[in-house]
């Protein structure tokens, strides 16, 4: 497994070029770019934009293995508004065009969403209309993210929706296109299971991975710690990503930034990705 991390764990305003030299000289193998309408990956960079990136990355000895996007929760892709549909699914081939220019293989897709307690004045959509536009939508952008050489990661996110691995597994093998699998997060499957039994339901579906911890009480956004500081079992997850055969990133998800030396999260989350990603995939639980 190969050890990453998330542009969103340094503060508003790191250009990409700082990004990466900071996570590669925390030892980290790879940094996921994030698409936005401005920052380190603005929306609308310009080619040469992009592929100075690329080569900074690529002297710096640093992987930019996937791109995701906080844009989607502004767009839901399931929405009951046909050009906010159309403007999410913009987005998704922006992102899939911005990591084909950067050399990553994997975008993170956020399926839509039936509800979200955390975007302000976000409208409930019903469920099963959801399934039916998600799987439309991603269907569609299937055969663009393959001819990019890129494959479409859907999230397990906090959306109200595909709230299962069951179910996950069902909606990636309906739409059963190569180019689209799992982008499975550890932290936020903790709210509504166990990680480790759905790294193992989904299986060769995983596309990434992403890492964070959580604590189940008292619950809620706020209730996301630092890595080892909360309730996710680490070494079952090892052992179900060990087992499945999982060789790809795992890239921690860690935010905001520390309010006072925000270059030490960085640290500590190279640190403690270390010892999680070394267990004896047979250690019992401490």
């Amino acid at each position: 497994m190969r050890k990453g991390l998330n542009y969103w764990s340094f503060p508003e305003g790191t250009t990409a070029h700082d990004a990466i030299d900071a996570a590669r000289a925390a030892g980290f193998d790879g940094l996921e770019l994030c698409l936005a309408r401005t920052g380190g990956l603005a929306l609308g960079a310009s080619d040469s934009e992009l592929a100075g990136i690329r080569r900074h990355a690529e002297d710096a000895g640093l992987e930019l293995p996937s791109v995701a996007s906080w844009l989607p929760w502004e767009h839901n892709l399931v929405s009951d508004d046909p050009r906010e549909r159309q403007r999410a699914r913009d987005l998704v081939t922006a992102q899939i065009a911005a990591a084909h220019a950067l050399g990553a293989h994997t975008v993170l897709v956020v399926p839509g969403y039936v509800g979200v307690d955390f975007v302000p004045g976000s409208t409930p959509v019903d469920y099963e209309q959801a399934y039916e536009r998600a799987q439309e939508a991603i269907a569609g952008l299937a055969p663009v993210a393959g001819a990019a050489g890129v494959d479409i990661g859907v999230e397990n996110v906090w959306n109200k929706f595909l709230l299962s691995p069951l179910e996950m597994r069902r909606f990636l093998d309906e739409i059963g296109h190569d180019a689209v699998g799992a982008y499975f997060d550890i932290g936020n499957a903790l709210l509504v299971g166990y990680p480790e039994q759905w790294i193992r339901i989904l299986g060769h579906r995983i596309r990434k991975v992403h890492v964070k911890d959580y604590r189940r009480s008292p619950g809620g956004f706020d209730s996301f710690v630092d890595l080892l500081a909360g309730d996710v079992d680490f070494p079952r997850v090892v052992e179900s990503l060990t087992d499945i055969g999982y060789d790809s990133y795992v890239t921690a998800e860690i935010m905001p930034p520390y309010h006072h030396a925000p270059d030490q999260l960085v640290v500590n989350t190279s640190a403690s990705m270390d010892r999680i990603f070394t267990w004896s995939p047979r250690e019992s639980t401490p």
